[in-house]
């Protein structure tokens, strides 16, 4: 039996040695700020999900901030976001001036629920955020049919490597953010992804990832020294580094045998806690074929209280004695005290998202879970009751 005082991570990056020869060449090459390992990263990437271009940046939140950027969205615009999501999802609305109308959740798949747009649709919605929440693909088709002519764009944060009816994240929506931070599948320490396939969007993407910046199109390449940008528009300072470009290289090869693995351990978790009638697993589990896609970055699961016989804090509080370590999947945006503030949306009004906030559980996944520890987080949920 694991040693219960011997922690059990809820997450760690999966790393296998080859990326410290990348990071060294980079480091040899003298070019270690955005340069030839992000442009190789991006043509492999977007290739990998279903894309023309990518176009790496610092973050998941700069990427999707990008993305609304580029789109034109600002004041006056509303930008529809499902409330259970972390709160960068809304963040990036707010930022470029917009009011993101929150929208209701299914507990079922943690997703923005379809139904619920059209009648929160106005002469000011300029785009919908589909989040594919914890690695599960959100029905974009569904959601595109309910607001015809409304961009879609894809929060990819959890869901590299993901499908939906057999069309990859990033290239469901006009445009896709993903996330590299520790804790998704595919890490680069931090960094983000933007993937679309519309060639006009992607350039400007580019350029406002580069202060606005862009070189005349009439200069040979490599341009000549002399040469100086045209700053055509305010921008940001979104670049990646080739040193982390170098890294997301090495761990975009692995990326199918990590979700691989991972859909394996969900198995393993499914057979050990489908019986209690207390836990709900996440949806998309392994054999069912309409939701196959998910990736399980997270594990996340519904705990009933009322069945349980206590609250899920108290369980989790059992749990991280015991050496297992836990947190809630995410948070309902529109109750934390800014953006209750800021938005005033009452709690009653996002029910799906008020479940999730206060049931919500995710429990060990990731690529170095061995089959012990896993064993062990099944007995104590099993001991729970």
């Amino acid at each position: 039996m694991v040693d219960a005082r011997r922690p059990i991570a809820l997450s760690l990056p999966c790393f296998e040695g080859d990326e410290i020869e990348g990071l060294q060449r980079v480091l040899a090459s003298g070019w270690v700020t955005q340069g030839p390992e992000v442009a190789a990263f991006e043509r492999e990437f977007a290739e990998a999900h279903g894309a023309s271009y990518g176009v790496a940046c610092t973050s998941g939140s700069t990427a999707l901030h990008l993305i609304l950027a580029a789109l034109g969205v600002g004041p006056g615009d509303e930008v529809m976001v499902p409330s259970f999501t972390w709160v960068a999802t809304v963040n990036a609305v707010l930022l470029t001036g917009a009011e993101p109308v929150l929208l209701d959740v299914d507990p079922r798949t943690f997703n923005l629920r379809a139904d619920v747009i059209a009648s929160r649709l106005t002469t000011r919605t300029r785009a919908i955020v589909a989040v594919h929440l914890f690695g599960l693909c959100a029905d974009v088709q569904a959601i595109a049919a309910q607001a015809p002519g409304v961009p879609i764009v894809e929060d990819a944060a959890c869901a590299a490597g993901g499908l939906h009816r057999g069309t990859q994240a990033g290239s469901l929506g006009v445009a896709a953010a993903f996330s590299f931070h520790p804790r998704k599948t595919l890490t680069t320490g931090e960094g983000g992804m933007v993937t679309t396939s519309d060639s006009a969007l992607a350039e400007r993407l580019r350029r406002l990832r580069n202060h606005g910046a862009s070189m005349p199109s009439d200069l040979p390449s490599p341009p000549p020294p002399h040469a100086m940008p045209i700053v055509s528009e305010l921008g940001f300072n979104y670049r990646m580094t080739d040193l982390q470009a170098a890294l997301g290289r090495r761990q975009l090869t692995r990326l199918p045998g990590f979700i691989a693995e991972r859909r394996r351990l969900a198995s393993r978790y499914t057979e050990g806690l489908s019986d209690l009638p207390w836990l709900r697993l996440p949806a998309g589990q392994p054999g069912a074929p309409e939701l196959a896609e998910h990736t399980f970055q997270s594990y996340v699961c519904i705990v009933d209280e009322a069945a349980l016989g206590r609250s899920r804090n108290d369980l989790m509080d059992e749990l991280a004695a015991a050496g297992i370590a836990t947190r809630p999947g995410t948070h309902a945006v529109h109750m934390l005290a800014y953006h209750r503030e800021r938005l005033g949306v009452a709690p009653g009004v996002l029910p799906g998202a008020t479940i999730c906030d206060g049931a919500s559980m995710a429990i060990p996944m990731h690529n170095r879970l061995s089959d012990a520890d896993q064993d062990y987080v099944i007995e104590r949920l099993r001991a729970a009751v």
